[in-house]
């Protein structure tokens, strides 16, 4: 979707190992276990393993040289454009299996925290102004009252929490869907982040959805600038979690076994949307989960423990998306509910909106609209259930008919009939079974 918005200030290449403000121990040893690992013999491939400046690696490899880890071959690989060719020496195979012992983690230079939180303040969802024709735009497969509207794009473009609320049914999660999809820019996602000499892994690509950049051709004279390949150009990423969700998943993840960390799930979100599906269905109380986010929510920092018991900050920078079918005083108390900045309710359609609904699939799935059936599904059927409307009714029952005439060889049509027999599969009868 190609949305008018303020393009993201990429983050810069570290010129020299001195910009990379990482321990220098640390880089040393990721580049021996990257070698080791990859069986990597020539800088420049050695430069997009560990995602660096090929100045900047040949620093690296200059200095586990010095340090007699590293040694050239004294050939020139014909395959890389005459470079020269490096090994491991033994010292520096020996420190490798030690390093690989310590952590298995190799590859893409880790990103400091610090640095990593200039570049979310340069990103930040709360920079975006989402306009009414984004917004409109990128609702328009939805009916959805005008109001509606009215109270959405406030909410997005403040980049701050929402709670969603009101009967199931009514597209609560294709509103969120919406929200995600109106945000139209790109973000950069670190690969992995560094804090106090542990990794933590950020970019995931199950959450991220990488954007193909172009490449740059060595071989020009003039060379487009590159931003810092540590991290990956990504859509604005968007976390949908539902009843699964649970405390422990907003920690940490510790692997024992690599001996790193995987960031959780609001980390990965970050300059992106979070949402919360089915709030009140989870295992854990809808006041809890709330009072987890409640640092986070008001001053867009959270705080994350290692093994060790050490706590640290990381910044949240995250539109946040609570979904319920509750009414929020049941779930919440008013001092959580202060914190939630906007509440809307999304409830059922009008018996205009529904009719707008109805014809709009029946169109889509190619079942032509029969007046006597409607007015059978208006005046009979709904008074049974105090005529109360929601959206997700004229798509189940539609495909109920289109089963129905499927089944009994008929082409598509719809009749008071064949309404009777979609409307009881929506419904089950209120009955005792004997057991």
């Amino acid at each position: 979707m190609n949305m008018q918005t303020t393009a993201v200030i990429a983050p810069p290449a570290p010129r020299t190992l001195g910009e990379m403000k990482l321990p220098i121990v640390m880089m040393r040893d990721i580049l021996l276990k990257t070698i080791f690992r990859k069986n990597i013999t020539v800088v420049s491939e050695l430069a997009e393993a560990v995602c660096l400046p090929i100045q900047v690696t040949q620093e690296l490899v200059d200095m586990a040289r010095e340090q007699r880890l590293l040694e050239a071959t004294g050939t020139l690989n014909a395959n890389s454009g005459n470079e020269m060719g490096y090994q491991l020496t033994d010292q520096g195979k020996a420190r490798s299996l030690d390093a690989l012992a310590q952590s298995e983690y190799f590859g893409a230079m880790p990103v400091p925290l610090d640095i990593y939180r200039e570049q979310v303040e340069r990103q930040s969802i709360r920079n975006i102004q989402i306009t009414r024709e984004q917004l409109t735009r990128a609702m328009g497969h939805l009916v959805l009252p005008p109001t509606l509207l009215d109270q959405l794009g406030p909410a997005v473009s403040a980049g701050r929490s929402i709670l969603m609320y009101g009967p199931p049914g009514n597209g609560k999660s294709s509103i969120s869907n919406g929200i995600r999809d109106s945000l139209g820019d790109r973000v950069y996602v670190p690969r992995a982040i560094e804090y106090s000499g542990q990794v933590i892994t950020v970019y995931d690509p199950i959450v991220h959805n990488a954007v193909e950049q172009a490449q740059d051709d060595p071989n020009s004279l003039r060379r487009t600038k590159r931003f810092d390949s540590r991290y990956v150009c990504c859509e604005r990423p968007t976390v949908i979690t539902g009843g699964e969700l649970s405390l422990k998943m907003l920690d940490l993840v510790y692997n024992p076994t690599a001996r790193t960390y995987q960031a959780p799930l609001q980390l990965k979100s970050t300059g992106g949307i979070f949402i919360v599906d089915d709030l009140g269905r989870q295992e854990e109380p809808p006041q809890a989960l709330i009072n987890r986010w409640i640092v986070p929510l008001e001053e867009s920092k959270d705080i994350l423990g290692l093994q060790s018991g050490e706590k640290f900050e990381v910044p949240f920078d995250t539109l946040v998306i609570f979904s319920t079918n509750f009414h929020p005083n049941e779930i919440f108390d008013q001092a959580a509910l202060r914190r939630i900045f906007f509440k809307i309710k999304i409830d059922g359609p009008s018996q205009e909106d529904y009719l707008k609904i109805f014809a709009m699939v029946a169109r889509k799935k190619g079942m032509p609209l029969d007046e006597a059936a409607l007015v059978h599904l208006l005046k009979v059927k709904y008074p049974t259930i105090n005529s109360t409307f929601a959206n997700y009714q004229p798509v189940f029952l539609i495909d109920q008919m289109i089963a129905i005439c499927e089944f009994e060889g008929i082409p598509y049509q719809m009749s008071p009939k064949l309404i009777d027999r979609a409307w009881a599969n929506m419904f089950v009868k209120d009955e005792k079974i004997v057991k």
